[in-house]
């Protein structure tokens, strides 16, 4: 019972952090002139929008994901107008930040809480951490409960922040690529990726690949952050 409630945990926040990282793109590219997800209801931390295009990537992956292996992998997506962006390449390159900038949010939030939970006494830095699991308590089982939630919320949106940053495609670290090119070179760039759908596939495998290098270092200095003082190997 307990593995299948961390599991539906998992699910839950996962669902509301992703909700939140594609309104924030649907957002952004709204303010940038673009009002295609706006037009599909993406603007919205309602997560029915966001399910009822991605139903498979959104429910069905990752709900088997957390239950079969305590993980919810999954993905999701908010439309854009591919024209608006070769017009605006800056404005589409913020777009793509927008997602990672909001699951970057909610770590900040929640190592704060975890940071003045452990101030007030009802959480601990445990003897050592690992992925959704950051606090110890004994100051009853509420407050255990909350720190496994913030805990959650911290590892999954760090995940999601740094995975989603890195500038492979389909991901959106190579959608904001555009922010540091110049104009002709962004419409190269752009041209490129939208004529070659196999090199999204590649990206991912390569960023798959990378990731368990860089999100290791980093996890580890991130939770640093939240109890200083105590270093974890």
């Amino acid at each position: 019972m307990t593995e299948l409630a961390n599991a539906l945990t998992f699910y839950v926040v996962f669902l509301f952090s992703t909700t939140l990282h594609e309104a924030a793109h649907a957002w952004a590219a709204m303010r940038g002139g673009d009002l295609t997800a706006y037009h599909g209801g993406q603007v919205s931390l309602d997560p029915m929008p966001h399910i009822r295009r991605e139903p498979f990537g959104m429910v069905i992956l990752p709900l088997l994901g957390a239950i079969a292996t305590g993980f919810p992998f999954g993905f999701a997506s908010a439309p854009y107008d591919p024209e608006w962006a070769r017009r605006h390449p800056r404005r589409a390159g913020l777009m793509a930040l927008a997602g990672p900038a909001a699951n970057l949010i909610l770590v900040i939030v929640s190592a704060l809480l975890l940071r003045g939970g452990a101030a007030a006494g009802v959480f601990e830095a445990p003897e050592t951490v690992r992925f959704g699991f950051l606090a110890d308590s004994s100051a009853g089982g509420a407050w255990s409960a909350l720190g496994t939630l913030l805990s959650v919320f911290f590892s999954l949106n760090l995940l999601l922040a740094a995975f989603n940053m890195l500038p492979f495609p389909p991901l959106d670290g190579s959608g904001a690529l555009p922010l540091l090119l110049s104009r002709r070179a962004s419409e190269r760039y752009q041209t490129f990726m939208w004529s070659t759908p196999a090199i999204g596939l590649i990206g991912l495998v390569v960023a798959w690949q990378l990731f368990r290098y860089v999100f290791d270092p980093m996890f580890t200095a991130a939770v640093s952050l939240v109890y200083p003082g105590v270093r974890y190997q």
